[in-house]
């Protein structure tokens, strides 16, 4: 399967909210710069549960984890064209990233913190027509179904909530990559944070929503 071979090489080795917080609005424009440094921003080994290894990843490394997690890792083409994520810049501090898995299970929670001077409308305008994509790499093929839900109760300026899986070859069995989502942006800081798993249990839903919202303070915070 594409990307989750990789993708495991790389990390191996919704969430839990507070009620009465505020919901984020929807953000069509960027008006403010956070200027603290990504990394500074990330969660540390102590907003991840005891079982969770937190891991900082490499500028390069994480470049390729973003393009697993979004199903559409490097060298592949996706169909619809414009449903492939935006090409990563390669300026100081557009990215940061770190991966917690979880020691029993190997499930991952991996957060993503990235500069974008684009608003959190495009992007849910983006997976309007995007629910699902083929992605080709040489003679295989994936598919990637990505479901919005609900979005998180948060305190930022737009927020999001997705259900993801990759799975492939499209012509015959492989492995199914499933991946929760929480998705906030303050700024011009976007917050990812996906839980993944290979083997089909529930999802651990309230760590990445402590992992989540512990991230969404630190850039609120900024």
């Amino acid at each position: 399967m594409l990307g989750g071979m990789a993708l495991t090489g790389l990390l191996a080795a919704c969430g839990q909210t507070v009620p009465g917080t505020p919901e984020a609005m929807q953000q069509t424009a960027v008006t403010r710069h956070i200027g603290t440094p990504l990394a500074r921003l990330l969660p540390g080994q102590d907003r991840f549960p005891a079982r969770y290894t937190a891991v900082v990843l490499p500028v390069e490394q994480a470049r390729r984890a973003v393009a697993d997690l979004a199903g559409v890792p490097a060298g592949s083409l996706a169909d619809p064209e414009d449903c492939a994520p935006p090409q990563p810049r390669f300026d100081t501090d557009r990215l940061a990233v770190v991966v917690g898995t979880d020691n029993d299970t190997r499930a991952t929670i991996t957060v993503e913190l990235s500069r974008t001077d684009q608003p959190m409308a495009r992007l849910r305008d983006q997976l309007g027509h995007c629910e699902a994509v083929r992605v080709q790499r040489g003679p295989l093929a994936n598919a990637v179904v990505t479901q919005v839900e609900p979005p998180p109760p948060v305190s930022a300026d737009d927020a999001l909530a997705l259900r993801r899986t990759v799975s492939g070859p499209m012509d015959g069995p492989g492995l199914t990559q499933s991946m929760r989502l929480l998705v906030a942006q303050i700024g011009d800081v976007r917050i990812n944070a996906t839980y993944m798993s290979f083997d089909g249990a529930a999802p651990d839903m309230r760590a990445l929503g402590d992992v989540f919202d512990a991230t969404v303070a630190n850039v609120r915070k900024g």
